[in-house]
């Protein structure tokens, strides 16, 4: 994979090669293995790039200029179809030399313009010079596989895979985004179109921007996911059923071979679970060596799932790689604070930073099975939201509101209680439309509790700000009114972009990895978009139609595993390995307590509820240390 930035200025840039050269060494780890500049002739663009290599090692360089001098792209990711769209190319006369998707793109782009963002089956974000007009095209994917941020500094636009490029141009501001930071305590990432920072943002998941000579830019939405019910599924027989399955076993087996072009040793990740397996069943069958798999375990049992993957893997007959770990938690949260750029809480960054280290040993790209659990509601969640919804449609809102919000006020937060009686959550979000049970559900710090951390110019500032704006316009945009469709699309244009998929790409970066996700290839995507709803979740079966495609491939004692999730063992980390470092991060003498943003008594009583066990704070906790870490970094440390 690759690292890429630029510059845009309205006047000339005297140092502009020397600035950039900074912006792209900051991002080496993308691209360890060449880099390059390039000026346009009246010095007001640069674009730099850090390159991985991977395909046509010798001829693949960025910047490329293609052969007329007119226009030069840096790429990050890789284009799947493009053997096809050479083809198209070659038949209308461009001079394409390499086996490179790279040049294929910037010939691609010649001829077509924007439109050729059509015929691009990948993972991307890039930019091209558009001499004829002096302009800079910009794309992101269609899923945000890949990243992509932009900013302006007195003037002059810039842009970068990462944040930490942009913070290299002289004299830009560092201010936070306060509103960022209460959607990030709410969600453990800070969702699009911000950045943690007030002066830099995310160019969505799905859309291009074009920046022109005199400095406008415009941004379009190019593609998003319909889930209008195919004509084909909607009677839900059970011989369109067994066509869907069919189907999607089908187009998965051809996503997955399409992701195995590699110049350089290729494997998988391998868990227990189902999506893993399918995907290493695939490329076994495209494959005449075994395949490369890596696999970590933790030795606390319950989270542990080696002997399930050591399974798999001797089924599929693969060269299999496992590692348990003994991890140094603050050692490598003090590391991952500085790759994720922006405060980030999902505590499987931990081992998924692990088993890529791991790969990267034996691997220079890595397939993985994420995608599946949004792709076809493996998620408990949706379950949970499902069956709130049937009980928000058996009684009208003027008896649920004040009924169910009476009852969840007075239920005790119980957390040392089994699962099943802890009802407070249900009650509460019975209280709400759909869209607030939704948000509140996936919301790890709520307004309450904001209100009693926050303290100071934060606290004031978002007095009157609700974080649930970040999923308002995705929900309003859903072409479906079945609502296990709607937090779907809303889940891929939030959770699956701005955590899953920026926790593999920020821990699989770190180490120099690719890692591709043949699961989220987009016409594989769409056609599960419009099977029904009830094939994904059919009572209380997650994954429905999926799992019954994947028994023609995968051994049975896959689909009896318990899920078991990539995770590790966060609460008792912090009241043992994460005790004393939490507490000097938080309220220690140069902790978040005293930065004056959160209220020290608040951290306080955390910290001994979770210590003593009489609440559980540790989403809470571990946001408040990934911010605390993240602010040393980029505010108080400035690096």
């Amino acid at each position: 994979m690759c690292g890429l930035a630029g510059i845009i200025s309205p006047n000339p840039l005297p140092d502009g090669k020397a600035v950039m050269q900074k912006m792209i060494d900051a991002m080496h780890h993308r691209g360890p293995d060449q880099d390059g500049v390039f000026e346009e002739g009246r010095r007001r663009v640069v674009l730099g790039h850090k390159r991985l290599s991977i395909i046509d090692l010798s001829a693949g360089r960025q910047p490329m200029t293609d052969a007329d001098g007119l226009v030069t792209i840096v790429f990050n990711g890789e284009i799947y179809n493009h053997h096809e769209i050479k083809s198209e190319l070659l038949g209308r006369g461009h001079p394409i030399r390499s086996r490179s998707d790279t040049e294929t793109l910037l010939y691609a782009y010649k001829e077509f313009g924007p439109a050729c963002l059509d015929k691009l089956r990948g993972m991307f974000a890039f930019a091209i010079f558009d001499g004829r007009d002096n302009s800079v095209f910009i794309a992101r994917d269609r899923l945000g596989i890949k990243p992509l941020y932009y900013g302006t500094c007195g003037g002059t636009f810039l842009f970068a895979s990462e944040c930490k490029g942009i913070l290299q141009f002289p004299g830009f501001s560092r201010e936070m985004d306060f509103e960022a930071l209460s959607d990030y305590f709410s969600f453990m990432y800070v969702p699009a179109p911000k950045s943690i920072f007030k002066h830099i943002r995310k160019l969505p998941a799905g859309h291009w921007m074009k920046v022109s000579a005199q400095g406008d830019v415009k941004i379009h939405k190019y593609w998003d996911i319909d889930f209008s019910v195919d004509a084909k599924y909607a009677a839900d027989s059970e011989r369109a059923l067994a066509s869907a399955e069919e189907e999607i076993l089908a187009t998965l087996d051809e996503s997955v071979k399409s992701h195995m072009e590699s110049d350089v040793p290729l494997g998988a990740f391998l868990s227990g679970g189902v999506d893993s397996a399918a995907v290493v069943a695939l490329m076994a069958k495209h494959s005449r060596q075994p395949i490369l798999t890596n696999t970590i375990g933790f030795s606390h049992k319950a989270y542990d799932e080696t002997a399930q993957a050591r399974a798999t893997a001797d089924y599929f007959h693969t060269q299999h790689h496992e590692h348990t770990v003994e991890p140094q938690a603050a050692k490598v949260l003090d590391k991952l604070a500085w790759h994720y750029d922006e405060p980030f809480a999902d505590s499987s960054m931990i081992p998924t930073y692990y088993v890529c280290e791991m790969a990267r040993k034996h691997v220079t790209v890595a397939l993985s099975g994420d995608g599946g659990d949004e792709n076809f509601a493996g998620y408990r969640r949706y379950f949970h939201d499902r069956m709130e919804n049937q009980i928000r449609s058996a009684l009208p809102a003027f008896i649920r509101s004040p009924l169910f919000g009476a009852l969840g006020a007075v239920y005790p937060k119980a957390d040392w209680l089994p699962q099943k009686f802890r009802a407070k959550t249900l009650l509460r979000n019975l209280s709400y439309d759909p869209l607030r049970g939704y948000f509140t559900s996936m919301s790890h710090i709520l307004p309450p509790l904001k209100a009693k951390l926050f303290s100071g110019d934060m606290a004031t500032q978002l007095r009157s700000y609700d974080s649930i704006s970040a999923f308002r316009e995705h929900w309003d945009n859903c072409k479906s009114d079945d609502p296990l469709s709607r937090i779907q699309y809303l889940d891929m244009k939030t959770y699956l972009v701005e955590d899953i998929l920026t926790k593999v790409d920020r821990a699989s970066m770190a180490v120099s990895l690719e890692v591709r996700v043949p699961v989220l290839d987009h016409k594989f995507m769409e056609m599960v978009a419009r099977m029904p709803s009830s094939y994904k979740l059919r009572g209380r079966t997650s994954k429905f139609a999926f799992k019954e495609s994947l028994k023609k491939i995968l051994p049975a004692d896959v689909f009896t595993r318990p899920k078991t999730g990539f995770s590790i063992p966060l609460s008792e980390w912090l009241r043992k390995e994460l005790k004393d470092y939490t507490r000097d991060h938080l309220v220690g003498a140069n902790g978040l307590a005293a930065s004056g943003l959160f209220r020290k008594d608040t951290l306080e009583t955390m910290l001994k509820e979770h210590q003593s066990g009489i609440r559980n704070h540790a989403y809470p906790l571990f946001a408040l240390l990934s911010f605390a870490l993240w602010k040393e970094k980029f505010q108080d440390g400035s690096k």
